[in-house]
């Protein structure tokens, strides 16, 4: 009997899955925004519909499932918006950005130096789901992130900020 891997190969423990309204167009759209590589496409008994999808983006597989009213499997479009996001760490975030409101992406948020140090950005894809989309630029200690903190208009540390951040 041989043994099997609890994790298949190439996975990592978490793995998202994204309910869209049209697979195959989110498969296409992933394709050119986030140079996703499509690994799998499971269709349903008859062939008419894209029941699974697997991509792989960056070192991540990301699957991908049609929206289903009948079943209760809802899209972000159907429930008008999304409670998740996706964050993506990128090489390049400027020419990523670029890239992913070429193929169909909103922005969000602009792309901005953050205190923490990442120059992140927000997009929203055309299937409802929300990505914060980062490349860290500074290493930065806790304890400097806490004295940065502290120096930002309306925010106060002891409410606003994470204590475990803080320690």
């Amino acid at each position: 009997m041989t043994k099997v891997a609890p994790v298949p190969k190439g996975f990592k423990t978490v793995t998202p899955c994204l309910t869209v309204r049209g697979v195959d167009q989110a498969i296409e759209f992933y394709k050119a925004a986030f140079d996703a590589e499509e690994t799998k496409r499971l269709y349903n008994a008859d062939a008419t519909w894209i029941l699974h999808a697997e991509l792989k983006i960056g070192n991540s597989v990301v699957f991908l499932a049609e929206e289903n009213p009948f079943l209760g499997i809802l899209s972000p479009n159907s429930l008008g918006g999304s409670a998740t996001l996706g964050h993506l760490y990128v090489k390049n975030i400027d020419g990523f950005v670029e890239k992913a409101l070429t193929a169909g992406a909103t922005e969000i948020t602009p792309i901005a130096d953050t205190y923490w140090g990442d120059r992140m950005g927000k997009l929203a894809d055309p299937f409802g789901h929300v990505w914060t989309v980062a490349s860290r630029v500074e290493n930065v200690s806790a304890e400097e992130i806490a004295e940065r903190v502290k120096s930002i208009a309306g925010i106060d540390p002891d409410r606003d900020f994470l204590p475990e951040l803080a320690a």
